[in-house]
């Protein structure tokens, strides 16, 4: 049977948005986002980061750098005990590489992932910081969920809360899923 995922976004959803994050060592876990992630885990779901990585097609980072940082967000993570079922990228940029289809709001890396970990995307939810993260719900048949955060357009805010749904923090993500 397949199992529902945690499709999330990396950068202002689970760690501190640095703005094209080349060093390692800025990685910063936002607060409640272990937890978080260790909740959805135990209650089965896989945990998928999906990120736009637009600064690799921008020359602002490459792909060892980005590989760099997925590292140290997963020993991150391990020291809390949370391990990510996968992570995956977008490096393109529209202006620089031309259009695609796995750069969020597109569903092209959702649904790789789910091929690969035999995911049932309509059981599963789209959390992010801004609407193209938690816009796949709606293409795919999920659940989106927006967590505001310093970066957020206000006209997000007010999609999500029209489209989806919104939730204050990470603690209420939990919350507003499990009860």
């Amino acid at each position: 049977m397949t199992r529902p995922a945690l499709f999330c976004d990396r950068d202002g959803t689970i760690i501190r948005d640095a703005h094209y994050l080349r060093d390692p060592a800025l990685v910063e876990l936002l607060p409640g986002a272990s937890t978080m992630l260790r909740a959805f885990a135990e209650a089965g779901y896989a945990l998928v980061v999906v990120t736009n990585q637009s600064g690799i097609a921008r020359g602002l980072l490459t792909e060892a750098d980005y590989q760099a940082v997925r590292e140290r967000l997963d020993a991150e993570l391990a020291r809390d005990g949370v391990t990510l079922d996968a992570s995956m990228h977008c490096p393109h940029e529209p202006s620089t590489s031309g259009p695609c289809r796995c750069r969020k709001p597109g569903t092209l890396l959702h649904e790789h992932a789910a091929a690969a970990l035999d995911l049932d995307v309509t059981r599963s939810i789209y959390l992010g910081d801004r609407w193209r993260d938690v816009a796949p719900a709606l293409a795919l048949g999920g659940r989106g969920i927006l967590v505001p955060g310093p970066d957020t357009p206000a006209d997000d805010v007010m999609r999500a809360r029209a489209e989806a749904e919104v939730a204050p923090s990470l603690a209420d993500v939990t919350r507003l899923v499990f009860g």
